[in-house]
């Protein structure tokens, strides 16, 4: 447990003192004049019987930033094409230093793979495109990120004001300092950027210290994702994408990007529309049917059942398949070794 991060909870007096006394200047942000805070404070005394004076001191600490807005309205794999995207994370330091971690960590990624039924080089390669394992974990306090988005992104605003109960909750229980957490922009947290409720979901103690620790600790978060992964039904062993080509003015048909994550295809009816696929599939198998633009040119993908449990835990396909990508590329390295 490193010094700094896991801090008792100071007194609600002492919170409420450094919330008012030392963000002054940013107070006016979230303080009681803000119109969404005082029924925040309100729920988290009904729901999880929180002081209203040690929320609002919190609260008043938080501050608004303008760089949280903007980067959530430009994320990079809505903005850029698949392959600029793919360049950011398929690269021979990050595939070298993926292969250093497996080696580093190869006792708790066994015994993930054993207990939780997930790849070791699925779950370093979710480490790696998240932190890049464990060296970039964000630089936002958790408490600005959440508040912000919370209070002041209406699209999600919801979605990120449970985001923040859970925090304050985790904190709680945890013996946090609230105050002194940084994540993402978007709040997620640690090695492996959990948001606050997919911590309280899924993360685990894996090394048996009874202390669930995903920031500063690497076998906890190994155990973490592997655990995320089973609970939305990760096969082990299974393709997760196959290539295929198109020919014909029908293919586009078949794509099904534009309908959602969920959509499908059968393997026969994206036949007839022209898609020509190299594994024997069975023709009523429905995968996800996308085209990527590869630079020079475009690329074709069937998204099997593995690459949508990927997109649970971001909800793109291009994330999904940089991390497929990247799995295989740190198994292939480590095997030749």
């Amino acid at each position: 447990m490193q010094a700094g991060i896991f801090r008792h909870l100071k007194t609600l007096t002492a919170v409420a003192l450094v919330a008012c006394g030392s963000t002054l200047a940013s107070a006016a942000d979230y303080s009681a004049e803000h119109p969404a805070v005082v029924p925040f404070i309100k729920e988290m005394q009904v729901e999880h019987g929180f002081a209203p004076g040690y929320v609002s001191g919190l609260l008043a600490a938080a501050e608004r930033k303008q760089a949280i807005l903007d980067a959530i309205s430009r994320p990079a794999e809505r903005v850029r094409p698949w392959h600029e995207y793919r360049a950011i994370f398929i690269t021979d330091r990050r595939i070298a230093e993926g292969v250093a971690f497996m080696q580093t960590h190869a006792d708790a990624l066994a015994r993930a793979e054993q207990e939780y039924g997930v790849e070791a080089e699925v779950i370093t390669a979710i480490i790696g495109v998240e932190t890049f394992y464990g060296g970039n974990k964000g630089s936002h306090r958790v408490i600005d990120a959440l508040t912000t988005l919370g209070f002041d992104y209406p699209p999600r605003a919801d979605f990120f004001r449970r985001q923040l109960k859970a925090f304050l909750v985790l904190t709680r229980e945890q013996q946090m300092d609230p105050l002194a957490l940084t994540g993402s922009y978007a709040g997620a947290m640690g090695y492996p950027q959990f948001i606050p409720s997919s911590y309280q979901a899924f993360a685990v103690d894996f090394d048996g210290d009874d202390t669930v620790d995903i920031w500063t600790n690497p076998v906890d978060a190994i155990g973490s994702v592997a655990n995320y992964f089973r609970e939305h039904d990760w096969q082990f062993g299974a393709d997760v994408a196959v290539a295929a080509k198109v020919t014909g003015d029908r293919f586009a048909e078949g794509l099904t990007l534009e309908q959602g994550l969920e959509a499908r295809r059968s393997i026969g009816e994206l036949r007839e529309l022209g898609w020509q696929i190299g594994q024997p599939l069975p023709a009523e198998q429905q995968v996800m049917a996308y085209a990527f633009d590869g630079g020079d040119q475009m690329q074709y993908w069937l998204g099997l059942d593995n690459l949508y449990v990927i997109t649970r835990y971001n909800r793109s396909v291009m994330y999904a398949m940089v991390v497929h990508q990247l799995s295989e590329l740190i198994r292939e390295a480590a095997s030749s070794e």
